[in-house]
């Protein structure tokens, strides 16, 4: 298989038609792009088959990309755009696999001491949890408010335990019916540096992109659906996250 060194998936198709001479998409892989302004973009990719996920080397299942164009000096407007773009995409991916207020295990993956690897722990901070209010205070809630509880498991380096050992164990006590796992992405374009977005129902390899691959989180290894949501926070990484 091809050394992509990238997790994106729209980048692997893209090499691989290049690596081969081809122009259109191969059996098996599913691309269409939608131009939201002059600045959002969103491009899919669907692996079909086995001979898809052989070719870019990403299992069967749908990659959404979002491009957002000089996000980093983006108005208060145009973020907002942005955050909406994102909200729809990844509405779409959650109606696939579960209801409306089926409960949410929202993962952040990364090491908060190593810059290129901390969205994850970041992002955590920032979940509206409402798991153990709706168990202790559900009057303050709306009747159709979602269950969602987050942890961020740290990385192998600083914990000695595999981040699905430890996710293994959440899943099976508190049971949720779908997994949202954050982390960082890594690209090989330096222009999608703070301004892509990928989300993927297929689950993460964490590490993978930068050649060190973990286990993987997947609803084979967690038995029950994930999805991954991936924002672009390096460039063929070369960092050392201790994972």
């Amino acid at each position: 298989m091809y050394n992509f060194r990238t997790d994106l998936a729209l980048e692997r198709r893209d090499l691989y038609n290049k690596a081969h001479n081809v122009e259109k998409d191969i059996d098996g892989i599913e691309t269409e792009e939608e131009q939201i302004d002059d600045k959002i973009k969103v491009s899919r990719v669907k692996v079909t088959n086995q001979t898809g996920a052989e070719a870019i080397g990403k299992p069967e299942g749908n990659y959404i990309t979002i491009d957002f164009k000089n996000l980093k000096i983006a108005t208060d407007e145009e973020i907002q755009k942005a955050s909406e773009t994102v909200t729809k995409e990844l509405k779409t991916l959650l109606d696939k696999h579960v209801g409306l207020q089926a409960s949410i295990l929202v993962v952040g993956l990364g090491n908060i001491y190593v810059t290129p690897d901390a969205l994850g722990p970041k992002v955590i901070n920032e979940i509206d949890i409402t798991r153990h209010l709706l168990e202790y205070m559900p009057e303050v809630l709306d009747q159709n408010t979602r269950e969602v509880s987050a942890v961020s498991p740290g990385v192998l380096g600083t914990t000695g335990i595999e981040t699905l050992e430890i996710l293994k164990g959440i899943v099976d006590n508190i049971k949720p019916k779908l997994v949202i796992v954050i982390d960082a992405l890594a690209s090989r374009s330096i222009e999608r540096i703070s301004s892509s977005i990928q989300l993927a129902d297929t689950g993460i390899v964490p590490g993978a992109g930068v050649g060190n691959a973990r286990k993987e989180l997947t609803q084979n290894t967690l038995g029950v659906p994930v999805i991954a949501m991936r924002y672009s926070y390096s460039c063929r990484s070369g960092y050392n996250s201790s994972r």
